[in-house]
């Protein structure tokens, strides 16, 4: 039986996936590790030795510093060589970092995996540093440049609020789009990529295979939406190509469907 070590687990992303990974991995392992007693399979802080006899095949390191008042974000670099020496300690012979689609420049044209980074705020430049730090460590490992989840961006932080939220309106009368991913997909691909027998890509676009209306998303939640014009500069289309992670784990065609996401994030949400 192949068996994962999941770390962040109790942050945005980590309290939606971990119950869809144990679903869809039902033949693997999958053990939370973190500082939340109660909440965490087994206890563990990054620069503490693991409980003797932990062992894994495969870590998913789904924590990472996001932005925020006294927050550095260089720390998830601290964050991938915690990820390393885990995975040194439990044997494990494959790690998955999640990076983001914010080491892209938005562009109209979609970004492949060759597409050179160039960031566009410090939450970009410390993923791609994070990046070039695990593109050094020994083993394997993948760094999944991530797209929106369903939950856990602004969008649905916003839909949460309350029942009415404003979009940019641009001059074709509509709003924005974004690649995003459902956290069972999301979820679905973890499991894949965790135990695939073929070797792992140094990097992965991770989203659904279209970028999806954002106002879809606001009405499939059953929330009014209030407009203002686009601001100058402000990209309407931000998406990213999925080809390769479709050739490796093909998502369902349903994935890019704004019902979809409310659905698995109502779903999936704690």
């Amino acid at each position: 039986m192949d068996r994962i070590l999941v770390t962040g687990t109790t942050g945005n992303v980590g309290t939606m996936v971990l119950p869809a990974l144990r679903e869809i991995a039902a033949t693997v392992a999958v053990t939370s590790i973190g500082r939340d007693a109660g909440v965490c399979d087994v206890l563990w802080s990054p620069g503490d030795p693991v409980p003797q006899g932990l062992r894994a095949d495969c870590v998913i390191a789904l924590w990472g510093v996001t932005p925020g008042p006294d927050k550095d974000l260089m720390d998830n670099v601290k964050l991938a060589a915690s990820a390393q020496s885990l995975a040194q300690q439990v044997s494990a012979t494959r790690v998955l970092h999640c990076s983001s689609a914010a080491v892209y420049r938005p562009s109209t044209d979609p970004a492949t995996e060759a597409t050179p980074v160039d960031p566009q705020n410090d939450y970009g430049r410390a993923k791609v540093a994070m990046e070039e730090a695990v593109a050094k460590m020994p083993g394997h490992h993948c760094c999944l440049r991530i797209g929106n989840v369903a939950g856990a961006d602004s969008l649905f932080a916003a839909i949460k609020r309350g029942a009415s939220l404003t979009l940019d309106q641009f001059e074709n009368g509509h709003g924005p789009e974004r690649s995003y991913i459902a956290p069972t997909d999301l979820a679905r691909v973890l499991a894949h990529l965790a135990t695939m027998p073929a070797a792992l890509p140094p990097v992965l676009n991770v989203a659904a295979p279209k970028a999806t209306a954002m106002q879809a998303i606001a009405d499939a939640a059953g929330r009014t939406v209030h407009w203002r014009p686009a601001p100058n500069g402000a990209n309407q289309i931000v998406g990213f190509d999925t080809t390769l992670l479709q050739s490796i784990c093909p998502l369902p065609e349903n994935s890019t469907d704004a019902d979809w996401l409310v659905q698995d994030w109502r779903k999936r949400e704690i």
